[in-house]
């Protein structure tokens, strides 16, 4: 079994606080400069830590998505959580291959992908390019190739 979660550091107390921090700072040099005949600048300081609060919410959401990938002799599951929500997928294991594909463009990441019999599904979307390759070696080693199904016990020890 592999489970794999975004690496979430900051703590919705810690957000907050500096969300607060951040949010007086720019609105007292808004407010100061409003006063003084600026008044243009206090809307937009106003729409800059909307925009900032909206980005912190979306950073604190991530914390709550993760990715379980379950082995057995016979499937392979993948199933995805994201807060109450729960996607589950299902591949005959000795039909299932790993593929891990190149980015279009460089500044894209690549995409990990469990494929079978024209389906596929992505796994590890938030991870970065070492987290990805090296769980695509893992999965490779465990799942294996099309028609070949190594047994458990071996391809978990390695």
């Amino acid at each position: 079994m592999f489970q794999i979660a975004p690496n979430c550091s900051l703590r919705p107390r810690s957000a907050a606080l500096f969300f607060a921090s951040i949010c007086v700072v720019s609105l007292s040099i808004a407010g100061t400069l409003a006063l003084l005949g600026m008044w243009p600048i206090l809307p937009f300081a106003g729409l800059e830590m909307a925009l900032l609060g909206w980005a912190l919410h979306v950073s604190l959401r991530r914390r709550h998505y993760s990715q379980t990938i379950l082995l057995t002799e016979n499937i392979v599951r993948i199933e995805t959580r994201d807060g109450e929500r729960c996607e589950q997928i299902e591949f005959t294991r000795h039909w299932a291959r790993v593929k891990l594909r190149r980015a279009d463009t460089r500044l894209h990441p690549s995409r990990l992908l469990i494929e079978s019999h024209g389906r596929s599904y992505e796994v590890g979307g938030f991870l970065n390019e070492e987290e990805r390759r090296a769980l695509a070696g893992k999965l490779v080693r465990s799942v294996g190739r099309v028609n070949e199904s190594p047994p458990l016990s071996t391809a978990q020890e390695r």
